[in-house]
This record gives C-alpha cells, structure tokens and sequence, in this order.
C-alpha cells in the first residue's frame, strides 16, 4: 500500500493515525486482540475519585439501532488508576489519553493535577458531560459559563493538552465549543452520548434501571455528523469525532465534516477487531482518493451555494 500521512495533532499531542477508543468501550483486557501499538491512543474508561459501584441494573439494553447505556462511570478511583491502570499501558508507545469525570470544577483541577502531572499521561479528556453535583445537577457542558470556568481552571494544573468531552444534549453546541476554546482547551470531542429512554410494553417498566441513559451507536452518527459540521464552523480547535462510528465510511465522513480523529465505541462491542478494520480502511480509502495526507480532508465538506 502506498504511503500516506495518517498523523494527526491535538494541541502537542502528537497521533500516528486518528483512530482510538471511546472511554468506557475499552480496556486493558483487548491487549489479548490486537496491538495497541498501532492504535492513534488509548482512552480507558473515566475514572473518578473515589470508588464508585455505578448505576442500578440492567445497564445496557438494544435499540433499534444503537443501544442505551447507563454504566454509571463504575471506577475504582484515582488512587488505582494511578498505581495500577497507567503503568498498565507503559509497555506501549501508544500515547494515553486519561479520561476524567468529577462532581465539581474543584475536583476536576484536583484531578487534572494528580493525573495530568504523571509522566505515563499524553492528554487529558475532561467528561464535562457529567452531571455538576455541587450545582444545579445539569452536566457541566450545559451551561457556557461554567464549562468556560472549569477549563480556565484546569489549564492552569497542567501542560499536557486539554480536551473537552462535549455533550450533545444541548440547544447550541457551538456555544459550549466556543467557551470551552476561550477557557484553554486544546482540542473537543465531539461528543458523548444521546440522553434516551426504553420502555418495555408487557412490564411498562423502564428496560434500563436508572430510567434514563445513553445512546450510542449507528442512529445517532448523523446527528454527530451534523454537530462536527457546526463546531467546525465556529472553530479551529482540533475535533474528535464519537458517535456511530461503525466502519471505515463513518469514519471518514466524520472527517470530511470536520473532525481530525474519530473514537470507537458501540463498534467495537459487536466487532473487538473494529479499530483496527476501520483504520485499515482509513488507509485504502486515502490511496484510492489519491490523498497523501488525512489532514487535506478535514472539513472538506462541498455544500451548495
């Protein structure tokens, strides 16, 4: 196959290609599949501070289309991933990216600086996503004002790069992207999952047990594909897209709207070898459209005049 540029870059983090995990689709126990050596990062699941047994079950049912999940960021907290879950990773050259989820901006700068101080971290994703506990009990990346202050804060704990997970469950994405740019990220993720809800008909009761939770998977990708598309029209920041990618065509369509990377999530749950497919098809696709580096297809969408 001929060669062609699959490096991409966030902030001074630097990718040999753009595909990586979603947090919480991923773990240490794939090792076992395919080298991790040849994946863009490695993203494990959000930890917390503290241990935390997670949500009620059942926490995951099947929708057309997709599934709902309510995991409720299970974690073994920061002091285990500290002493056990970074060095697991060490023996690979992939860069890791640590993924954060915490119940207060007070927290999330704690955290940062523990984490984003450890020689064996490359970025820190920071889940703005989850629920303000100290607050009005909306995500963090609901509201601008808070999402600008949170990012303002931790950039200051910390050199390696930021980035924000964003919530999609919001009137104006850009709004937040735009604030969370004004606060020192370095680059966003586009975004975390669609807040949903299953009923099953013969008990009328909920199918997941914390009533509400998240979708994921091929349903929402347009929705997804739409918001990259609109993120990147009010930014320059780097975008990683999440969210429906199933194969090598989501991936690049995601790019084409605008993101630099793509996370892999609900794929891989069907398909453990979906990373490395799609990024072997990332690479034909390049050869075949003649393009000798990824980056001259970001945003390359054509829309009418």
């Amino acid at each position: 196959m001929e060669n062609v540029n699959l490096s991409v870059k966030i902030g001074d983090l630097y990718l040999d290609n753009p595909v990586m995990p979603a947090s919480g689709a991923f773990g240490i126990e794939m090792e076992s599949l395919f080298d991790f050596n040849n994946l863009g990062a490695v993203v494990p699941k959000s930890i917390t501070k503290y241990p935390r047994g997670g949500n009620a079950t059942p926490r995951v049912c099947e929708v057309t289309g997709g599934m709902i999940n309510s995991i409720g960021i299970q974690s073994k907290g920061l002091e285990y991933y500290m002493e056990h879950t970074i060095s697991a990773y060490q023996q690979y050259k992939t860069p890791l990216i640590a993924s954060i989820s915490a119940d207060s901006v007070d927290e999330f700068v704690e955290m940062t600086r523990i984490i984003g101080n450890d020689p064996g971290v490359s970025a820190i994703e920071l889940n703005i996503s989850c629920p303000n506990l100290k607050g009005d009990g909306k995500a963090f990346g609901m509201d601008a004002d808070l999402s600008y202050e949170l990012l303002k804060k931790v950039r200051v704990v910390t050199e390696l790069p930021i980035i924000a997970k964003l919530t999609p469950n919001v009137t104006s994405i850009q709004e937040i992207a735009l604030a969370c740019e004004k606060g020192g990220a370095d680059g966003l993720n586009v975004a975390n999952t669609l807040l949903g809800m299953a009923i099953d008909i013969h008990t009328h009761k909920p199918k997941i047990g914390n009533v509400l939770g998240g979708v994921s998977g091929p349903a929402v990708k347009p929705i997804i594909v739409r918001m990259i598309h609109q993120v990147r029209g009010v930014t320059d920041l780097p975008i990683i897209g999440c969210g429906g990618v199933m194969n090598y065509e989501d991936a690049i369509e995601m790019i084409i709207a605008g993101a630099n990377a793509i996370q892999v999530g609900t794929a891989s749950f069907i398909n453990p070898m979906a990373m490395m497919e799609i990024l072997d098809g990332i690479k034909e696709y390049l050869v075949t459209h003649k393009i000798k580096d990824i980056n001259d297809l970001v945003g390359t969408v054509e829309l009418a005049n």
